[in-house]
């Protein structure tokens, strides 16, 4: 639990709730015993109240061999959708015939956890392009950085400067559209590019790139090096452990 709520937290997700998928007690599609039945329900149940999340119970959700702790958001149109679960199975091992020596050298059985931090990643997708708006935070986006050339004279330079950040992992693109300076912005803009770098004659002579970026407007000249460097940074997992998802 604590692990999906740091990919969740990660992505910035937080319209959620747990939802205690349990048995249907009018049911007969369920394997195992009651008790231990009754025995992973109560484990699942103290989880969630030990960690005081929101929560309610899904009579007849749980999977036929154990209950699940699924976690339901809402998307903008107020539809519920299920990404992560965890399931408590004491089922499966005694199926399986599973065992394990413990300390004292006799023979136990284990119990089985069933995690998917993310559930289905198609999913999970389409709630982050809602949650966003397609304006992804640096880190996420599918296009890191554009570079813009003033003139076709810049367009080398830029090919350069581009496979060099590639070669490190950032995701850049060259615009060669051939558009005026303002029609490129413009552009960049509206397809919430998150960082855009202007390279003219000055900036090519200095070996740097004018930076505009969509969280923190215009930064002004920073040479190439450092505009990579910055960019490579913010990989996820710098993400999941300092959660500064900015270029900054």
């Amino acid at each position: 639990m604590d692990l999906i709520l740091s990919v969740f937290g990660s992505l910035r997700l937080k319209n959620f709730r747990a939802r205690l998928s349990f048995r249907d007690p009018e049911s007969d599609k369920y394997i195992g015993s009651d008790e231990v039945w009754d025995k992973a329900e109560s484990a699942i149940r103290r989880a969630v109240e030990t960690l005081g999340m929101e929560h309610f119970e899904g009579i007849g959700e749980a999977a036929f061999y154990g209950p699940k702790l699924d976690f339901i958001f809402q998307d903008a149109l107020d539809r519920e959708w299920q990404l992560g679960t965890v399931q408590v199975d004491y089922n499966l091992p005694e199926r399986f015939e599973l065992e394990y020596v413990a300390e004292d050298g006799t023979r136990k059985r284990p119990v089985m956890i069933h995690r998917a931090p993310f559930g289905s990643l198609e999913r999970l997708v389409g709630i982050l392009i809602e949650e966003y708006t397609g304006d992804f935070p640096l880190w996420l986006a599918p296009i890191q950085i554009r570079l813009l050339p003033v003139t076709e004279e810049q367009v080398p330079f830029i090919q350069q400067v581009a496979q060099q950040m590639r070669l490190v992992g950032v995701r850049v693109e060259v615009d060669r559209s051939g558009e005026r300076l303002g029609k490129m912005i413009r552009n960049a803009e509206k397809e919430k590019i998150p960082v855009m770098a202007v390279v003219g004659a000055k900036e090519m002579e200095a070996n740097t790139l004018n930076i505009r970026t969509r969280a923190s407007g215009e930064l002004g000249a920073i040479s190439v090096e450092e505009v990579t460097q910055r960019l490579q940074e913010r990989s996820l997992i710098t993400v999941i452990f300092d959660g500064n998802p900015t270029f900054l």
